[in-house]
């Protein structure tokens, strides 16, 4: 069989000991594993065993039994239903005025009204779709020109590494935070969309830097050099070698960007320069801020928007702790 590739499917780890084919001595097959598969290597033979269902019933084990992960999982999907299917709940626009102002929580305004009669719970609901909303497309950006930069930096090395890794240093030195002030300010009426376009645009260079530093590490792999040796294209090398055995690196990267996409907007909202004529968590509190709210004790208008905040970034967190300690294998609790 010199010059063949034999595949096989493997149901259990253990099979990595089962006797080589007829010929092949013992002593001879190798074995190199990475993340996502094994390759047994005989003399003249390759066989490639793909992922083992004991590693996804390791996961499922460890992940059902992982508190943080269940705790930050069911927050996060409370509070997703409520973005999704909370509109159904409500005969009342957002934006919707009328002359039961200021009223607190009763059985027709479940989180009572603001000062122009506006529904709090219409409000919340509304805005916290606008901040998932932005908060997903914000960390897509992000985590897709962090990837961009890591993976050419990290894998080609020499030149290429220096330049995209000063770009990257030199975006981090800007204070970022008074450039989106002052872009938002200049652009006025801006979309969900540009919001979060903006936010991702500047929330990429820690995850660049993580993203580089793993690809540094996994190029030098076995497996990525018979890749190599194989003459793959170095765009096929990173997409089929390399982004895959960081997949629950890149996710957990994703989940923190999407947290900070939120808090950043709701930065932006808080201070006046979030999205015209779209109710979010912080034009929420904006509103609530300007119109004295809080020295008025109308707790009703400033609390759920800023607890919503909280409690949806605190679950993103917690869901990546949790993820982290489930995929590490040396973090695990038994």
């Amino acid at each position: 069989m010199t010059g063949s590739e034999a595949v096989a499917t493997m149901t259990d780890s253990s099979d990595r000991h089962d006797k080589p084919s007829a010929g092949a001595p013992a002593a001879d097959v190798l074995v190199a594993r990475s993340d996502t598969r094994a390759v047994a290597v005989v003399p003249g033979i390759v066989l490639q065993v793909g992922t083992s269902a004991r590693h996804r019933h390791e996961f499922v084990y460890f992940a059902v039994r992982n508190k943080k992960l269940l705790v930050g999982i069911s927050v996060v999907m409370l509070f997703v239903l409520v973005a999704v299917f909370g509109p159904l709940l409500t005969d009342y626009a957002p934006l919707a005025v009328s002359s039961a102002a200021s009223r607190p929580p009763s059985a027709q305004h479940w989180l009572g009204t603001t000062y122009f009669g506006e529904d709090v719970f219409a409000q919340l609901v509304y805005g916290t779709r606008a901040s998932f909303e932005v908060g997903l497309l914000g960390g897509v950006f992000a985590v897709i020109i962090g990837m961009t930069i890591g993976f050419a930096a990290g894998y080609r090395g020499g030149l290429v590494d220096e330049i995209l890794n000063l770009f990257t240093n030199v975006v981090i030195c800007i204070p970022l935070f008074a450039i989106l002030l002052i872009i938002g300010g200049y652009l006025k009426g801006l979309s969900v969309f540009d919001e979060a376009l903006l936010i991702g645009l500047i929330s990429w260079p820690w995850a660049a830097r993580a993203i580089r530093a793993q690809t540094f590490t996994l190029k030098s792999r076995e497996f990525v050099g018979l890749a190599r040796l194989s003459g793959e294209r170095s765009a096929k090398i990173i997409t089929r070698e390399i982004a895959p055995n960081m997949s629950s690196y890149l996710f957990l990267t994703f989940i923190l960007l999407f947290g900070g996409a939120i808090l950043i907007a709701s930065f932006v909202d808080f201070v006046g320069l979030g999205p015209s004529g779209t109710v979010t968590l912080g034009t929420m509190m904006n509103e609530a801020f300007f119109w004295n709210a809080l020295l008025l004790h109308v707790w009703w208008w400033f609390i759920p928007p800023g607890a919503c905040i909280t409690c949806i970034v605190g679950g993103l967190y917690l869901m990546n702790a949790g993820l982290d300690e489930v995929f590490n294998p040396k973090l695990r609790a038994l």
